[in-house]
């Protein structure tokens, strides 16, 4: 009995600390506070859209121990992309991974493939739009103020085992990454395009 309650002791403790983990990373970015109105700049430059298509810094901290790389997933929720009635399903603006642990801050700009900011061996998957890298916000104009989430996953290996390049389907890095993270941090804001 003794061994029992022991045990369930360990594994309550176990718990405590990971959670304890994910409530002490964050990230932060110089760009975007949390729960802002993003910039002109991380807008979109397709789809009618005409901003800078620019990606925020991020800078993570409390990192637990045994991260051996980062993923970064950024979603729109609010994105009109499925079936009636409601028509919406999500919108995947950014996808990046294997970024090297000792990589915690990200520079301003890192999700244009073509700057060559980012680490050598990150992929950039293809995003939403159809091209690697980061997509920018565009919601539909006039639409309601979309939320966009930005996930930065502390991953317990050095390389995502079944993301294998940029054609990965972002469903498959959050398949992944759920099963490997050591710890996540959120960045939120929020973003509308007037009529």
């Amino acid at each position: 009995m003794q061994k029992i309650a022991f045990g369930a002791m360990a594994i309550a403790f176990g718990l405590l600390a990971a959670t304890a983990a994910q409530a002490q990373m964050k990230v932060t970015s110089d760009e975007i506070k949390n729960g802002a109105v993003s910039p002109k700049s991380m807008e979109a430059n397709v789809f009618g859209c005409d901003g800078g298509n620019v990606s925020p810094s991020l800078k993570l901290t409390g990192v637990p121990e045994g991260t051996k790389s980062f993923a970064i997933i950024l979603f729109d929720p609010d994105a009109p992309t499925g079936p009636p009635p409601d028509g919406r399903r999500g919108f995947w603006h950014w996808i990046a991974f294997n970024i090297p642990a000792s990589s915690t801050s990200i520079p301003k700009n890192a999700g244009d493939v073509k700057a060559n900011l980012m680490p050598a061996g990150v992929i950039q998957a293809r995003n939403s739009y159809g091209f690697d890298g980061f997509g920018g916000t565009c919601p539909p104009k006039g639409d309601k103020a979309h939320r966009y989430i930005l996930t930065v996953h502390a991953v317990d290996e050095d390389k995502l085992a079944f993301a294998k390049d940029d054609m990965v389907a972002p469903e498959v890095v959050g398949f992944e990454t759920h099963f490997h993270s050591k710890a996540v941090a959120e960045l939120h804001w929020t973003y509308a395009r007037p009529k």
